[in-house]
C-alpha cells in the first residue's frame, strides 16, 4: 500500500473469487487487523470465527434469503460476532473490527465483502443470526453481526469514482 488514501480509493466489495485458497499467513494478517480494532472503553466485545471448510461456507450462504449467495464461492469466511454482555457498543465494536479486516484484505490484494446477518431472515422467515448460531455452535449470549466473504479476486473492479461522492451529505456546524 502506498498510503491510506490510496487504500480507501481502491477498496471495493468483491463478490466473485478464484478457487485459490487463502494462505494461513494472509488469514492471520486479516484476523490481526480485526483484533487490533479499537473498541468502546477498550472492552473488545468482538469475537471471530474463521471458516475454510467449503461445505460449512455453503451452509452460511443459505443463512439468509438474499445477499449471502456470494459466500458459496469464497474460499474463506469470517463470522464477526459481538457480546452485548461485555459492552452495549458491541455493534459498533464489531463493525469497526470488520471494517479493519476489509481494509487489511484489500491491502493484501484480496477481495472481501460484508454479508449482513443481524436483523435479517432466511427464505423461510427464520432469523439469520439464529441460523449461523446453530450452524457454528455459537453461545446464545453472543450476537452475529455479519460474515465476511474472503478470497482472491475473481474480477477486477474500478476504484471509487470521486465524481459520485455526495458532498451534500457533509454539513458544516449545523444541519
Amino acid at each position: 500500500m502506498k498510503d491510506f488514501s490510496d487504500l480507501i480509493y481502491i477498496r471495493r466489495s468483491h463478490r466473485k473469487f478464484t478457487d485459490e485458497p487463502i494462505s494461513e499467513e494472509d488469514l492471520k494478517a486479516v484476523m490481526r487487523a480485526g483484533l487490533m480494532a479499537p473498541s468502546s472503553k477498550g472492552l473488545h466485545s468482538y469475537e471471530f470465527i474463521t471458516v475454510t471448510n467449503g461445505k460449512v461456507i455453503g451452509h452460511l450462504s443459505r443463512c439468509k434469503s438474499m445477499g449471502a449467495e456470494l459466500l458459496a464461492g469464497a474460499p474463506a469466511a469470517i463470522v464477526v460476532l459481538g457480546n452485548p454482555s461485555i459492552s452495549d457498543a458491541w455493534i459498533e465494536d464489531s463493525s469497526v473490527a470488520a471494517t479493519m479486516m476489509l481494509l487489511q484484505a484489500e491491502d493484501l490484494g484480496l477481495g472481501a465483502c460484508w454479508v449482513q446477518m443481524r436483523e435479517r431472515k432466511d427464505s423461510e422467515g427464520r432469523d439469520a443470526e439464529e441460523n449461523v448460531r446453530h450452524l457454528l455452535g455459537i453461545p446464545a449470549d453472543v450476537r452475529v453481526l455479519c460474515v465476511i466473504a474472503l478470497g482472491h479476486k475473481g474480477m477486477e473492479r474500478k476504484p471509487q469514482n470521486e465524481d459520485r461522492l455526495m458532498w451534500d451529505k457533509v454539513h458544516k456546524e449545523t444541519w
